[in-house]
């Protein structure tokens, strides 16, 4: 069975997602803030993560841009609004379900996840339509035209996550020369610090 990591901050949301799930996946952990989640995700190692949207200190985007490469996710949210949407795909998730579906979609949508498809509740999947349809390439937007390319290096690699000794040690640079480029690329964008960058870079997919 499909190993699964249930992420939500309240307790009885993840109480009445493991009985509607138990039996037709295998439960490995669960976890209610953006720390427990990406710790947990670390040390489980789940296939599949339900993530919740709205949690305090970044909610399930935060968890994407933190740990995103580590396992799939699919959002599980009582919110159908497309901005929700549209910013955990942006993210990284393979995709989002709405709180009012029943157990055993929930399951169905959890193998078709795992095996690689994206999974919407119907009237969700336009919003994400329209979304990438309607997107500009990214070499396109004005702002990132403005940075050189080992500031896009170092911006790539900021919004998946590392810190600055890793940055530096994969661009075979300095610490202090990749925080001189972060500086100047805050400066450029008019932004106040790495985490507002990391949700710039990714919503023009540069992560």
């Amino acid at each position: 069975m499909t190993r699964v990591l249930v992420v939500d901050d309240h307790q009885l949301f993840r109480a009445g997602v493991r009985a509607e799930l138990e039996g037709r996946v295998e439960l490995v952990g669960e976890a209610a803030t953006v720390d427990e989640a990406v710790a947990a995700i670390e040390r489980l190692e789940p296939e599949v993560v339900l993530l919740d949207v709205h949690m305090p200190d970044g909610g399930g985007v935060e968890v994407l841009r933190r740990a995103g490469a580590a396992a799939c996710f699919l959002a599980l949210s009582v919110s159908d609004a497309a901005e929700d949407v549209i910013a955990v795909i942006r993210a990284g998730a393979r995709g989002y379900v709405t709180k009012s579906i029943s157990g055993a979609e929930l399951a169905d949508a959890i193998e078709r996840v795992r095996e690689g498809d994206a999974v919407f509740s119907p009237r969700l999947a336009g919003f994400v339509l329209d979304a990438f349809a309607g997107a500009a390439p990214a070499a396109a937007d004005a702002d990132l035209d403005q940075l050189t390319p080992r500031e896009r290096d170092v911006l790539r690699l900021l919004a998946r996550g590392y810190l600055y000794k890793e940055i530096a040690l994969r661009l075979g640079i300095s610490a202090k020369t990749v925080e001189a480029h972060v500086s100047a690329v805050l400066r450029k964008l008019q932004l106040s610090n790495r985490h507002q960058l990391s949700r710039w870079a990714a919503e023009r997919d540069l992560d």
